[in-house]
This record gives structure tokens, C-alpha cells and sequence, in this order.
């Protein structure tokens, strides 16, 4: 299957550890690709997670990588990003470098707080940019509950 990422799963990114794993399946780079439909893409939380949310035609065509994967790496991106309660995997059509569009699996929060989409939208993601909101890893967040998903979740999802 093909994924897009847009987040902290891309080179270079926070989470890009997890492609690294062989226990965890296997991928391959295809390369990078670009939302056909525009979404917006925010930074949130007190731990400045990316959001892309569904809300088509508004934002920006979106700017990620594309991966092919086989199904125990589908799990462990699935695990990584709570699917399908916290994110949601949804097939979306990418452009690819070569211009050839794909159908691609990607991790959408649809159960948000519409406040969302005030915040500031980025076409394009990077922990380290000139935002100024870098990630902050799981194994770093000051919390009471384990991985701090809960805190996330009240501070996101529509309860």
C-alpha cells in the first residue's frame, strides 16, 4: 500500500525512526508528492503536533512523502498514529514528482475542535521551522498520563 506522510514520519522528522525498524515491516521511498485537493495542515497542542484535517479546498495542497509499505509496517504506522481513533487512515490522490497521481493512504484527525482552523496553515511541515514550535517526543512530554495522548486528545478531539 502507499501512504503519504506529511508529519513527523518524513526524513529527517522526529518519527522517521520508525521506517528504520525491519521488525516493523518494510518500506520503500518513493518519493515526494503533493495533495491533489488542499487541506489545512496546523501545528498544535502543548506538544506542536502536525494536524492535517479534512476539510477539502481549504489550506493548501499539502507537501509530504510518498511510501510504499508492506502490512506489518501499515501496523506499526496505524499503531504510531492511534488509527483509527485518534487519527484516521483515509485514501487521498497524490501527485508525485513524475506528475503520475496515486491513491494514497494518509492519517487525517477527523474528531476536532473546530478552533483548529484558526490556527496558522503550513503547506509543508518541519519540526525544526521557522515556526518555531518543534515537536515534542512522547518519551519527552511532562504529563500524567503515559504518552500524553490523552492530554492531546482533550486538547483536539470534540468530547
Amino acid at each position: 500500500m502507499k501512504v503519504f506522510v506529511y508529519g513527523t514520519l518524513q526524513r529527517g522528522q522526529p518519527n522517521s525512526k520508525l521506517f528504520d525498524n525491519t521488525k516493523d515491516g518494510h518500506y520503500k521511498y518513493l518519493g515526494v508528492g503533493v495533495t491533489v485537493k488542499k487541506y489545512p495542515l496546523v501545528i498544535a497542542s502543548m506538544f506542536n503536533i502536525p494536524f492535517m484535517l479534512p476539510v477539502e479546498g481549504s489550506g493548501n495542497n499539502i507537501r509530504g512523502e510518498v511510501y510504499e509499505v508492506d502490512e506489518r509496517m501499515l501496523e506499526a504506522l496505524d499503531g504510531l498514529e492511534r488509527h483509527p481513533v485518534f487519527y484516521r487512515r483515509e485514501m487521498i490522490p497524490v501527485t508525485c514528482e513524475d506528475g503520475c497521481v496515486v491513491e494514497c493512504g494518509c492519517y487525517l484527525l477527523f474528531d476536532f475542535r473546530k478552533e483548529l482552523l484558526e490556527l496558522q496553515f503550513y503547506d509543508s511541515y518541519d519540526s525544526n521551522g521557522s515556526h518555531n514550535l518543534p515537536y515534542v517526543l512522547r518519551s519527552e512530554r511532562k504529563t500524567n498520563d503515559k504518552d500524553g495522548i490523552s492530554t492531546v486528545m482533550s486538547l483536539v478531539k470534540n468530547i
